[in-house]
């Protein structure tokens, strides 16, 4: 059986790494858990104790481009109002704010990165 507290970790090819490093560190507050290259450049980002970790992965080697739609979604849960100054620091470091429909337009904001996924701010509680 799977430990339901097994960390996960969402792994994204990029277009341009560093813009999307900018959005979610320097808008969103994600800080670098790991950061190299090789056959990749590869950036983790993340909060130290989460169970959870985004990995950005790009570079001129990268065999598949970014390709969202308006489903992929990574939400995070905030249990409480969405910070207007957030979302205008999500915007200031290349991210645009959209529409995502009925009910996450509801219950939050969402904001596209720059290669487009969706970041939902949900003011509801898992």
């Amino acid at each position: 059986m799977i430990d339901p507290l097994v960390s996960v970790r969402l792994a994204r090819p990029c277009r341009d790494l560093a813009a999307v490093r900018r959005f979610y560190v320097d808008g969103l507050g994600l800080e670098v858990l790991y950061e190299g290259s090789g056959a990749h450049d590869i950036v983790m980002l993340g909060w130290p104790r989460a169970s959870w970790h985004l990995e950005l992965v790009g570079g001129p080697h990268l065999s598949v481009s970014p390709a969202p739609t308006e489903q992929d979604l990574l939400v995070l849960y905030l249990a409480g109002p969405v910070d207007d100054d957030l979302v205008r620091r999500l915007a200031a470091h290349g991210g645009t704010r959209v529409t995502q429909g009925d009910y996450w337009d509801r219950w939050g904001v969402t904001v596209a990165d720059p290669d487009g996924y969706r970041l939902v701010l949900s003011t509801r509680s898992w």
